[in-house]
């Protein structure tokens, strides 16, 4: 399987680029015998289905770059530092979840971890990279979005990041407070998620503004299914109204962005 998928504007393409960097689910056959069975089959803390949320970007001229593979097989939401296996919150590949449960029935050796590191996150990011820097020279600037959602630490609708101020214009985390403030979504800024590694590094990349956009499960999933063992579904009433909603105030954030 391909490491990401690229979705290319269908319409005039605009300075914005999103990123889906933890809604992949695969794992590659090698890496899922080592795992706990449980574990494998709940994927737990996984940006479920951002892709069908997301799905009419495109169709506003945003470029979207998705990862295809679990954030299990490789963080890529997290720098190459030691100790790279460890922590789920800071380390490129967990050892546990995020309620420190552990993952593996087998650990990977660091030749394997190294591998990974080669395999998967390193092609992802040099891709990445090059798209940002494609659109900068292409339109002089560009609005990066970096996509996630989460349950817990908060219960706010919308959490957004910009690393307190560091990697966007207060202009530009405005104007997307507002257009979801317009349709009623509870909105805060750079509470507990104030942006990751990937909107930290790329916020720093000249003429590029970098902003991570939080989204609570409950906004586009079904609540009942939340607490199962296995990933919820995606094709339920409470994901197309919310994709309808979120077409409007992407709309309006790429009318204010442009």
């Amino acid at each position: 399987m391909e490491l990401f998928k690229l979705s290319l504007p269908t319409v005039e393409a605009v300075p914005i680029v999103a990123n889906l960097p933890h809604s992949g689910l695969f794992v590659p056959d090698a890496i899922a015998a080592t795992m706990t069975p449980e574990h494998l089959k709940a994927l737990p803390n996984s940006d479920w289905h951002l892709d069908h949320l997301y799905q009419f970007l495109p169709q506003l001229g945003i470029t979207v770059m998705q990862a295809t593979h679990s954030r299990y097989v490789v963080d890529l939401n997290r720098a190459v530092k030691k100790p790279e296996f460890g922590s789920f919150w800071t380390s490129v590949i967990p050892e546990t979840t995020a309620f420190g449960q552990p993952i593996y029935r087998v650990l990977p050796t660091q030749a394997e971890i190294e591998r990974r590191i080669e395999e998967f996150y390193d092609p992802y990011h040099a891709k990445l990279n090059a798209l940002l820097e494609g659109t900068r020279d292409r339109f002089g600037r560009v609005y990066f979005l970096d996509l996630h959602s989460f349950l817990g630490l908060i219960t706010d609708d919308i959490c957004l990041g910009n690393r307190n101020g560091e990697t966007c214009s207060e202009d530009m985390i405005d104007a997307v407070a507002r257009a979801f403030n317009r349709q009623w979504y509870r909105v805060v800024k750079n509470k507990v998620f104030n942006g990751g590694f990937i909107t930290k590094h790329y916020g720093q990349l000249p003429d590029v503004e970098a902003l991570q956009i939080e989204v609570r499960y409950p906004v586009y999933l079904k609540g009942s299914q939340l607490d199962q063992p296995q990933p919820p579904d995606w094709n339920v009433e409470e994901l197309v109204r919310a994709r309808e909603t979120f077409e409007k105030i992407f709309a309006a954030i790429v009318g204010r962005l442009r």
